[in-house]
């Protein structure tokens, strides 16, 4: 007999029809109650739902006595019975248990007792917190949003492209990268001038891990006409926030014969479409994530869904930030780059809705964003949405060659390391544009989790690379 996964068998549609069936099914205790009247109550849960079944072992059971009264939570079971309507308020089935087989015991050192655990120790436990309803939901919720993500780039036409994450490349010339080397620390090999050579290391040159998939895709775009990579991209950066993590996926779409509005557009779409999906896909888990965030989840995002967003410039954004009375604890000025702080002002308090921000100066921007007539600004965007601010970055794309040779020489940049990425403006270039989503920044806006390491199976951040 094949298992039977919990989330059929409490569907709403389909559990009074298992009444009077035999099933089986396999998963982890998460409590045991035994009863004077010479039976135990086991809630057990498979993974696939918020909720647990409740499995009822009779002392008739061969195994009572030696192993069921000894069960403890967290311990692994194999659960053959039939399903019974329930007598209690709180489910409308439960299961008759006719055999009941122990696959993996847990003592009372097993970190999960049924009492509350608070998010940062369950940070502790990484490799068991998924067992908890919280993490649970937030790793259910995450394969739907992915599976969506992807599904809404499948129907419009994009190709799934897998860009390296091993390059030499530095895409948004911060410098903030992970080097990747099989060079001896101890034992560094120099040239004459004292440096480290390179050249006897694997690649023969210096590597790092990606900070984007974006150049690569843009070489793709320039071929297949619409792409998108969703992948692991990675920043050396020492940052603690709640909003920062030094490993996480990155959704990156690159469309060819696209201008800057017509990226904003599909942006919001984008965004649109992945949230009603979620919302509507994942009621249960949603609804249990939302009940124990500090805003309103659901209405927040259904406000986003229906409507439009509101399209301004950097320019105008500045003006009403300095004309609005507020003291912010950065202060604003053009040729600054706005802070969270502001954009949460701009989408909570002035526009109530989300915000596309266009036209920024040149000079905090990247060497790819396409330059105004005006000199002094590009076609980059933000899009900014109530609580977290920034969650989309993007751009039209610098496609005329000697606009983006100066670009990259302002930014201090080797253009002969970038020979391959130039060659694209030399042969055939063409208008394009595209955007970046950090995925776990769109998880934790979703669910209303308050830190962005809860949202990622196993967080990397500064001093902590654990599990």
């Amino acid at each position: 007999m094949s298992a039977t996964r919990i989330v059929n068998l409490l569907s709403a549609s389909s559990a009074a029809s298992f009444v009077g069936q035999q099933v089986l099914i396999q998963g982890w205790v998460r409590t045991r109650r035994d009863s004077k009247g010479g039976f135990s109550f086991l809630e057990v849960n498979d993974g696939s739902a918020l909720a647990s079944l409740q499995v009822i072992a009779d002392q008739k059971l061969a195994n009572y006595e030696s192993e069921i009264l000894k069960i403890g939570v967290g311990a692994c079971v194999t659960v053959r019975g039939t399903v019974v309507e329930s007598k209690g308020q709180k489910q409308a089935i439960e299961l008759s248990a006719e055999e009941v087989t122990v696959l993996g015991s847990a003592d009372a050192t097993y970190p999960l007792q049924k009492k509350g655990h608070s998010l940062e120790f369950l940070r502790s436990i990484a490799h068991l917190r998924a067992r908890t309803n919280t993490f649970g939901a937030v790793a259910r919720v995450r394969s739907a949003m992915a599976f969506a993500i992807h599904d809404y780039f499948r129907k419009n036409g994009f190709v799934y492209l897998h860009t390296p994450i091993i390059t030499a490349s530095d895409c948004e010339g911060a410098g903030a990268m992970f080097r990747v080397s099989t060079l001896d620390p101890e034992k560094l090999p120099r040239t004459p001038q004292g440096s480290v050579d390179f050249s006897q290391d694997f690649f023969s040159r210096a590597t790092s891990l990606t900070v984007s998939g974006q150049l690569e895709a843009e070489t793709y775009a320039l071929a297949l006409g619409k792409v998108y990579t969703f992948g692991p991209t990675f920043r050396a950066e020492n940052s603690n926030t709640s909003r920062h993590l030094a490993e996480f996926w990155m959704v990156e779409p690159e469309m060819a014969f696209f201008d800057l509005d017509m990226n904003a557009a599909l942006a919001e779409d984008f965004l649109k479409t992945v949230l009603r999906t979620v919302l509507v896909g994942c009621p249960e888990d949603m609804g249990f994530l939302a009940s124990r965030a500090d805003y309103p989840v659901h209405e927040t995002l259904q406000h986003i869904i229906e409507s439009p967003f509101e399209r301004l410039s950097y320019t105008d954004a500045v003006a009403i930030l300095q004309k609005s009375g507020k003291k912010f604890d950065y202060p604003v000025a053009w040729g600054q780059p706005l802070q969270t702080e502001h954009e949460r002002f701009l989408t909570e308090q002035e526009f109530k809705r989300p915000v596309i921000v266009t036209g920024y100066p040149k000079e905090f921007t990247a060497f790819y964003m396409r330059l105004n007539e005006d000199g002094k600004t590009v076609r980059a965007m933000d899009v900014l949405v109530p609580r977290i601010g920034e969650i989309i970055g993007g751009s039209q794309r610098e496609e005329r060659y000697d606009r983006l040779v100066a670009r990259m020489q302002e930014a201090g940049l080797n253009t002969a390391e970038y020979e391959w990425y130039l060659a694209t403006r030399r042969y055939g270039s063409a208008p394009h544009a595209g955007f970046g989503l950090g995925f776990e920044r769109l998880i934790q806006f979703a669910t209303g989790m308050e830190n962005i390491r809860d949202v990622i199976p196993f967080p990397r951040y500064p001093q902590h690379a654990e599990f």
